[in-house]
């Protein structure tokens, strides 16, 4: 199997690009959530929520910057959450009702997996070129179907401990708990996942010398 090699950016270079979209899209607005709650109350803080998505696009717009589809998806996603979270008046509902997607989204990876076209798979081309013929490799085939099977139960992990939390604690705790929970979580099935992945190109390498 003749390929040139693969090299993964350094992590400190996917930090640099992650950190600050993670600040923006999940630290920021649980920051202004809160802080508006506290201040202003449940109305309050659903409209600083609301208003937090549609200034980071206006801030796009208006320096010229390309807005991802992702955001303005981020956006019409968290009217509607606002919209129902103003109608019934539940900060629980708020939040119950993005988990309850990222569940649909663990039952895809799950079917995608049967399919024989594992989603973490297409994620990964998205950032990384692989060359076909190491996209054909059985080893490589089962990574990426190990590996979205790991991100399934991931996924419905965290919108469990959510769910739980949301319905069992106040909003104070539950976002102390909710936040560390996800971090703990996801940060271990990352660092797994790059790990297995330069174990798995580090085979491919030997196999093909």
């Amino acid at each position: 199997m003749n390929h040139p090699a693969i090299t993964l950016p350094r992590l400190t270079s996917l930090a640099r690009q992650a950190v600050p979209r993670l600040l923006e899209g999940v630290v920021a607005p649980l920051a202004v959530f809160y802080a508006a709650l506290a201040v202003l109350g449940l109305t309050g803080a659903l409209i600083a929520a609301v208003s937090w998505v549609y200034l980071g696009v206006a801030w796009r717009l208006v320096r010229g910057i390309r807005v991802p589809a992702t955001m303005f998806l981020a956006a019409i996603a968290v009217t509607v959450r606002a919209l129902v979270g103003f109608w019934t008046g539940s900060w629980v509902v708020y939040f119950i009702q993005p988990e309850l997607g990222t569940i649909c989204i663990s039952m895809a990876f799950l079917a995608s997996v049967r399919l024989n076209r594992p989603l973490v798979q297409k994620l990964t081309l998205d950032y990384i070129h692989l060359p076909s013929a190491v996209l054909k490799h059985e080893r490589m085939r089962r990574f990426f179907a190990r590996i979205t099977l790991l991100w399934a139960f991931v996924l419905l992990a965290n919108s469990t401990v959510s769910i739980w939390l949301a319905l069992h604690q106040t909003l104070g705790t539950f976002m102390l708990l909710r936040t560390s929970a996800v971090a703990v979580i996801s940060g271990c099935a990352i660092a797994f996942s790059i790990f297995a992945f330069k174990r798995v190109l580090g085979r491919l390498h030997v196999a093909s010398a």
